[in-house]
């Protein structure tokens, strides 16, 4: 049973990853889950300086999920490069870098600085508010979202995942736009923008009023798109959004995605991403598939 898959040249053991933002750099979850038996650790965002993040409360619970607007908080790449890389080196995992930033410069510093740094993909949360352009998203409009790929390609010295954001009205146009600025990998959906309001004290539930939905609410929708993404392009695709278990993983693979990535399914189990690999494997033994190459978006 071959459960081995290829993102952009890199092969992972298992398609299973942890989304960015809800596993640290593995560190805290290290005693729940071996990490040697994921695919990949994606880690949470790293920016060229320390970001503060948001005021706080920054995470209310919803229906189906929850909102967050921590604000990319991180302490900046040397931290990054000093402590966390090796840390997740002792492990048979592969590295995935999730990076943010608020202008191109900052993107390609922090792709640059990880050039000679033993991390094996790096993934470009485009969801970061472009301060040049009024705060709009970079992967908000096609334009910008392809040269800043153009710019950050010409950079790296590993393989591009282009994380793309749900916001926006034809999820296809931005998934061309990423190929065309020459991605190797696409990863979708991040967070849709949500709102909680505490009607007892008639506040927002979060400071900065609106966040990220996450969680088995927006799962419909990620699945929808992930298959729309998949019949638009030609790059692989790593699937993620309310994926709670071995069966949800499934669904995003038959949908056309290469791998997954486990996001708030880590706070509610934080040995869940283990499980997932498991029950995987139990899937293709039931229906006798021997590579899970077959299952990739076999569903047309």
């Amino acid at each position: 049973m071959n459960t081995r898959i290829n993102l952009a040249g890199v092969e992972l053991k298992n398609p299973v990853t942890t989304a960015s933002g809800t596993f640290g750099s593995g560190e805290e979850y290290s005693e729940f889950v071996n990490l040697s038996r994921l695919g990949g650790v994606v880690t949470k965002g790293v920016a060229n300086i320390p970001w503060e993040g948001n005021p706080t409360p920054r995470i209310a619970e919803t229906y189906g999920g929850m909102i967050n607007a921590i604000g990319l908080q991180n302490p900046g790449i040397e931290v990054f490069v000093q402590r966390d890389i090796p840390f997740l080196k002792q492990f048979d995992t592969k590295i995935i870098v999730n990076v943010c930033g608020k202008t191109t410069e900052d993107y390609c510093e922090v792709v640059e600085r990880l050039a000679d740094q033993p991390v094996d993909l790096l993934e470009i949360n485009v969801s970061c508010p472009n301060v040049k352009e009024g705060g709009i998203a970079f992967g908000q409009d096609p334009k910008c979202l392809e040269a800043i790929t153009k710019e950050i390609k010409k950079r790296a010295k590993q393989p591009i995942i282009m994380k793309l954001s749900p916001n926006v009205t034809d999820i296809t146009e931005m998934a061309r736009a990423a190929e065309a600025g020459g991605a190797d990998v696409l990863s979708l959906i991040n967070t849709l923008t949500g709102m909680k309001i505490d009607i007892n004290k008639r506040a927002f539930a979060v400071a900065n009023k609106t966040g990220g939905l996450s969680g088995p609410a927006i799962k419909p929708v990620a699945v929808r798109m992930v298959y729309q993404v998949a019949n638009a392009v030609s790059l692989p695709i790593i699937g993620m959004g309310g994926i709670m278990n071995a069966e949800d993983a499934i669904e995003f693979i038959l949908a056309g995605a290469t791998a997954i990535s486990v996001g708030t399914a880590n706070f509610v189990n934080p040995g869940v991403t283990e499980e997932i690999v498991n029950g995987i494997e139990e899937y293709m033994r039931k229906y006798n598939v021997k590579d899970i190459n077959e299952l990739i978006g076999a569903v047309r």
